[in-house]
């Protein structure tokens, strides 16, 4: 957490800030820090820093991961001289890069004191400084500002509101998320990044609301894509689906108020985009959910079936191996072009667009919910799987048609959403334990493997019968015309 300090500002004793905990003597040091980004300052724009650091080398901070004035900044170092950034750490960051060079865009020299917080058996839990900031115009000082910074481990969590409380007591200002390198920089870096989904007028029409949606799904693909870049955490691979597939589906559902031609394109290049990430997230989910499936074995079983897994996270691997590629082809920077483009313009139908969001968007969402409706109505309890994946996909374009127009419906669209949310899961525990069997029988397993594959697969299947059964179930609340409408 930083908050700002005056000149004047004293640094407290930080000792027995909190009982067990002991403050090192204060370390004095200077700092020569040059930050990197592109013209129209894009990295700090979208919340990046990429710094060179004399004696310490590369830092690549990227977007926050936290609400609130804590910040929470995935943060990595790379060894290296400067003026020569670090390949792996441009490609952290080539989404928001894509084709356009970086150049160093501000240098500080800074005078830090540092005192570090260790518990009793000398563990360090955290550490506060107190830097003194000089924004360098060659090699005059074009302005100076101070800093206090709090940073804890994970162990040290339970400090940062004490050393907040002290400081404050002492004379620091109130918190403030702004970095370093944004105060050097000025009001440019603080500008929204190039997709910013813009608020709603009072009365909006049917295009605002459906640009809005549009920015919205291509500023999670484009926040998540470090993250999925990473793959140290499945999260941001399946927001990023999520969010390909919902723009897909946006764009079908309200596809009379846009250019046809364009929106083809879009679809179809997303369609590509949403196999790559697919590719790698079914993988996951299935690998995942065999792990849960394990519990459920005698223990000389659950080892031989942690065996099969294995195999998962091979073919977790090579689809990685995959969308690295992917995300590294002119045909994905193209792609993120026409997403920026997107967001920015779509290309509407003006006439149609320019119709009321009230009158015009549960009008659109209803198509979807009939086609549902239809698809649902002709299952039986035989029905084949296929039948059922089906009415899973009708049913996430209902849900995504309903969201959107709850953005000017209110609550009774986010009601239906919601149902039909739960009818999506339903079918989607149906159709994951469908692909675990299809999976677990093309291994063709022989001996102990054979058998506790086929263990496996009799879980599945009472899984997939239980969801089956309880469908028709969920799917009841959704009849109720009551909690259709809003439609019309």
């Amino acid at each position: 957490m930083k908050l700002g300090a005056a000149p004047g500002f004293h640094l407290p004793e930080l000792d027995g800030v909190v009982t067990g905990v002991s403050a090192g003597k204060p370390e004095e040091m200077r700092l020569e820090t040059t930050y990197y980004d592109t013209p129209d300052l894009r990295l700090a724009r979208w919340g990046c820093s990429f710094r060179h650091r004399v004696g310490e080398g590369w830092t690549l901070k990227l977007p926050s991961t936290s609400d609130g004035m804590a910040l929470s900044r995935p943060e990595h170092n790379y060894p290296g001289p400067p003026r020569k950034p670090p390949p792996e750490a441009l490609f952290l960051v080539q989404a928001y890069l894509r084709r356009t060079p970086i150049d160093a865009v501000a240098r500080l020299s800074t005078w830090r004191r540092r005192v570090q917080l260790k518990n009793a058996e000398g563990r360090l839990l955290g550490e506060v400084v107190d830097d003194e900031v000089s924004i360098l115009d060659g090699r005059r000082v074009a302005a100076r500002f101070r800093e206090l910074e709090i940073e804890v481990k994970p162990e040290g969590r339970p400090l940062l509101d004490p050393l907040v409380t002290l400081l404050r007591t002492a004379g620091a200002g109130a918190p403030d998320k702004t970095a370093k390198h944004v105060r050097a920089l000025g009001p440019r870096a603080i500008e929204a990044p190039e997709v910013s989904p813009a608020s709603l007028p009072a009365q909006p029409t049917a295009g605002d609301v459906v640009r809005q949606a549009i920015a919205a799904s291509v500023q999670v693909i484009f926040r998540h894509d470090p993250g999925v870049r990473l793959g140290d955490d499945p999260e941001h691979l399946h927001q990023a689906r999520v969010a390909t597939r919902r723009l897909r589906s946006d764009l079908r559902t309200f596809e009379i108020l846009l250019d046809r031609e364009w929106t083809t394109l879009l679809r179809s290049e997303l369609a590509w985009l949403a196999e790559e990430l697919g590719r790698v997230r079914d993988a996951e989910v299935l690998r995942d959910r065999l792990r849960e499936r394990t519990m459920n074995l005698p223990a000389g079983d659950a080892r031989v079936a942690n065996g099969i897994i294995r195999r998962l996270a091979d073919e977790v691997d090579r689809g990685r191996g995959k969308l690295m590629l992917a995300l590294r082809s002119d045909r994905y920077f193209k792609l993120l072009d026409l997403l920026v483009e997107a967001a920015r313009n779509p290309v509407f139908l003006e006439e149609e667009a320019a119709r009321s969001a009230v009158e015009v968007l549960p009008e659109l969402a209803a198509k979807p919910w009939k086609k549902l409706k239809q698809a649902v109505e002709q299952l039986t309890g035989n029905s084949p799987d296929a039948d059922l994946h089906a009415a899973r996909i009708l049913a996430k374009r209902s849900r995504y048609a309903a969201e959107l127009a709850a953005r000017v419906v209110g609550k009774p669209a986010v009601r239906f959403a919601r149902a039909v949310a739960d009818l999506q899961t339903v079918l989607g525990e149906h159709q994951d334990g469908v692909n675990a069997q299809l999976w677990l029988r093309s291994l063709h397993s022989t001996g102990r493997q054979g058998f506790v594959a086929g263990e496996l697969h009799a879980l599945e299947h009472v899984a997939t019968e239980a969801a089956r059964q309880d469908w028709p179930r969920v799917w009841k609340t959704l009849k109720n015309s009551e909690l259709r409408a809003w439609m019309g």
